[in-house]
C-alpha cells in the first residue's frame, strides 16, 4: 500500500503540532530547526488563529503600506545570527530588478529580489508569555527573509493603530483565502 502525498503531509502537520505543544516556548524558528525542516512547514501547521498567509502578489503593496505604520521591529537572521532594527520601515521603490528600501539619512536600507519570496504570512502567537504580531516574508526553500514585528510603547504595550493595521491584513487576507486567491 502506497501512502499518498496528503497523508504524508497531514502526518507531518500533527508531528509539528505535538512538538509545538509540546514546548508551547519555541518560536516556529526552533520548531523548524529541532524537526529538520523549513520555518515555513511550522508556520503553515499553525492553528488557523495564529495564522493567515497573504497572496504573494500583494508583496509590492504591503511593503508600500509599511512605512505608514510608524515604529516596527524589522528583524532579519542569517546564520544564526539575529540583526534588528528598531524605527519605522523604509519607502521603497522598484528599480533595477529590486524594490529598493532607503531612508533619508540613518536607519534601515536594503535592495528586495521581489521574484525570490515565496510567502508572506501574519504570524499572532505569544512571544515569552507576550501578545506578538508579525509579518514573516519567506524566500524560495522555505526560510524566513525577514520579519517586522509590531511596535510597542514604553510601558511594552502593543500600538492600537498598529493592531487595528494588522487586523486589516489580517481580514483581507481570509476574504482572499475563502475566493480561494492563495
Amino acid at each position: 500500500m502506497q501512502i499518498s502525498d496528503t497523508t504524508r503531509a497531514a502526518a507531518g502537520r500533527l508531528q509539528i503540532t505535538a512538538a509545538m505543544l509540546e514546548h508551547p516556548e519555541w518560536l516556529p524558528a526552533d520548531a523548524a530547526a529541532n524537526l529538520g525542516i523549513s520555518e515555513l512547514d511550522v508556520v503553515q501547521a499553525l492553528p488557523a488563529e495564529q495564522q493567515q498567509f497573504l497572496p504573494l502578489e500583494w508583496l509590492e503593496a504591503l511593503l508600500q503600506a509599511l512605512p505608514e505604520w510608524g515604529k516596527l521591529t524589522t528583524i532579519v537572521t542569517v546564520a544564526g545570527q539575529i540583526f534588528e532594527f528598531k524605527g519605522d520601515f523604509p519607502k521603497g521603490k522598484t528599480a533595477h530588478g529590486y524594490f529598493n528600501l532607503y531612508s533619508k539619512g540613518d536607519g534601515l536600507h536594503g535592495h528586495l529580489k521581489l521574484e525570490n519570496f515565496s510567502a508572506i504570512a501574519l504570524i499572532s502567537r505569544p512571544f515569552r508569555g507576550t501578545e506578538s504580531h508579525s509579518i514573516n516574508f519567506f524566500g524560495p526553500d522555505g526560510a524566513i527573509v525577514f520579519k517586522v514585528y509590531l511596535g510597542r510603547d514604553q510601558q511594552r504595550k502593543l500600538l492600537p493603530p498598529q493592531l487595528a493595521l494588522f487586523a486589516d491584513w489580517r481580514h483581507r487576507g481570509e476574504v482572499a483565502a475563502k475566493k480561494g486567491e492563495i
